[in-house]
């Protein structure tokens, strides 16, 4: 009997399918989790499971029943705790349970890069009741970015740019903050030219970074990305340099999307997730490799001779305008007489107003004219209720 290894993902998003897919072409048997039933990567999982990830005893029971070798988060809202006593009891946690405890919140992760590590970030409040939150807006001054704590895709941030959005801001934060603890984060706004993913991957070869990819975001939740994002050497070597510190302290194998804000030659550390970027889909049309062929490769062990980037590209999400029980993506016909065009219908069970459930991905042979073509892409498609 062909003995294989076991991946266990927890989280089975659309970024989650895609890790799946890399796996199961390297032979590795595939256990996908989630919260809700169907969800994309439990569609093409050998096996799926739904539980409240959240939950200790959930979690635990899975993992001792499957007993996988490679433990791999998909997204923040887990038990990360458990995940601590898990690994020392020898179960491996991608690309760290430590790694994934840090970056489970806001919190963890910019104390460690800006009061241990002393990277450069933007200034920065917390706090956890209404009042609190109040005075640090007041304190950080206006504009400012307010995030919860712990969110996936960018739900729950907004810009608060006067007295007047003080409430809105702790609304949507609160809407969109993954556990409901009341906690958020304001920052200071830093006003800059772009901002990017820098794609890095830690494997047995050290530590490598994909071209850097530029993406326009509204509160938070990305509308567009592209690759290469233009940048000078002074900006790249920067970029760089603060990836790898905040990864290196990180540790473990696998892919890592650094999120970076650039401001002239000042390059400034905003966000890290230790898993695929939702703006690193783009390097499903760019790259030779894939950033979940190179998250796959990487958690494996096996060597990742070199990251090619082969075309320039863009990708563009489509997001669902409204709740809907039963829907449909039209226009796909439309969308792929688009000259070097794919689409991902991600194949969620139902969809709500902002939901991704689609993206557009185009090459060519500059990035602006990718760009035009993942939107002329995109305006082709639409959700209808089905």
């Amino acid at each position: 009997m062909y003995k294989t290894k076991k991946m266990l993902l927890l989280g089975s998003g659309e970024l989650g399918k895609e890790v799946v897919l890399e796996a199961q072409r390297l032979g590795v048997e595939t256990v996908a989790v989630d919260r809700y039933e169907h969800a994309p990567a439990m569609q093409v999982a050998h096996r799926s499971y739904v539980i409240d990830m959240l939950d200790p005893q959930q979690l635990r029971r899975i993992i001792e029943a499957e007993k996988p070798d490679l433990i791999v988060p998909e997204i923040e809202a887990i038990a990360t705790a458990e995940l601590l006593k898990l690994e020392q009891e020898g179960f491996r946690v991608i690309p760290t349970a430590t790694a994934a405890k840090l970056t489970m919140d806001r919190e963890g992760i910019r104390r460690l890069a800006a009061e241990t590590l002393k990277l450069p970030t933007a200034g920065y409040r917390f706090a956890d009741t209404y009042e609190e939150f109040v005075q640090a807006v007041k304190a950080t001054g206006y504009p400012c970015v307010i995030k919860p704590l712990m969110s996936s895709s960018g739900k729950g941030q907004s810009v608060c740019r006067s007295e007047q959005d003080i409430d809105r801001s702790w609304s949507i934060a609160m809407e969109g903050g993954r556990v409901q603890n009341g906690r958020v984060i304001v920052e200071e706004f830093i006003r800059f030219e772009s901002e990017i993913t820098l794609l890095t991957v830690r494997s047995v070869g050290g530590t490598t970074f994909c071209a850097p990819i530029g993406h326009v975001q509204e509160d938070g939740d990305y509308i567009e990305s592209w690759q290469p994002h233009p940048m000078t050497d002074t900006q790249l070597q920067r970029a760089q340099d603060i990836a790898r510190t905040i990864t290196d302290a990180l540790g473990g194998y696998g892919l890592f999307g650094v999120e970076l804000f650039l401001s002239g030659d000042q390059v400034y550390f905003s966000e890290v997730s230790p898993r695929p970027h939702d703006t690193g889909l783009v390097t499903l049309v760019t790259q030779n490799l894939s950033e979940f062929a190179l998250h796959v490769r990487a958690i494996l062990g096996y060597p990742i001779p070199e990251i090619v980037l082969m075309t320039p590209g863009a990708s563009r999400p489509l997001k669902a305008p409204q709740k809907l029980e039963h829907y449909r993506i039209a226009g796909a016909e439309e969308a792929l007489a688009v000259p070097q065009t794919q689409l991902r219908l991600f194949g969620k069970p139902v969809t709500k107003a902002g939901r991704r459930v689609a993206v557009a991905l185009s090459a060519a042979d500059t990035v602006e004219a990718a760009r035009e073509r993942a939107k002329k892409a995109l305006d082709k498609l639409s959700v209808e209720e089905a």
